[in-house]
């Protein structure tokens, strides 16, 4: 079975983002298509559209969040809201003890809105060297979750 970090990575060296990449690799065990989730995710890459924002793999994760537990049909919203919320808080909180930052643009050390930092994301290998390691380690933080999501549905 492939794991949906090594699916998430694929994703992001085929040219998806890093939030299409993550919430992608999760979307289709959680019962929405790979499609559906390319598109919902497609502006929230680059910490939201280039903004350096929040990164885009926790934002990509925080939809798989939303997918696994923040079902519609239930009939507590209430309950089922506060679980994605506590969820992702734990979430944030680890990537931020680890990486001291939750925003693309500390991350990454440069602002992806301007030419220059653009360029300097290039001239530096951003993309590969900080961005894909970011989408793995989100992707596994969320496979230890999956199992016990899909045995609660």
């Amino acid at each position: 079975m492939e794991l949906k970090s090594d699916q998430a990575l694929a994703l992001f060296e085929q040219g998806y983002s890093c939030a299409q990449s993550v919430c992608a690799a999760f979307g289709p065990e959680l019962g929405v298509d790979r499609e559906t989730c390319l598109a919902l995710s497609a502006g929230f890459g680059a910490g939201v559209s280039r903004e350096g924002e929040i990164c885009g793999a926790l934002t990509g994760a925080v939809m798989v969040m939303g997918l696994r537990d923040g079902r519609a049909d239930e009939t507590d919203p209430v309950k089922r809201k506060e679980r994605v919320y506590a969820q992702t808080q734990q979430l944030l909180a680890w990537f931020k003890a680890h990486h001291q930052s939750l925003l693309c643009r500390n991350l990454l050390g440069c602002d992806l809105r301007t030419e220059e930092g653009r360029r300097i994301a290039k001239e530096r290998d951003l993309h590969h060297s900080v961005c894909a390691p970011l989408v793995v380690e989100v992707a596994r933080w969320l496979e230890s979750l999956i199992p016990r999501a899909i045995s609660r549905r």
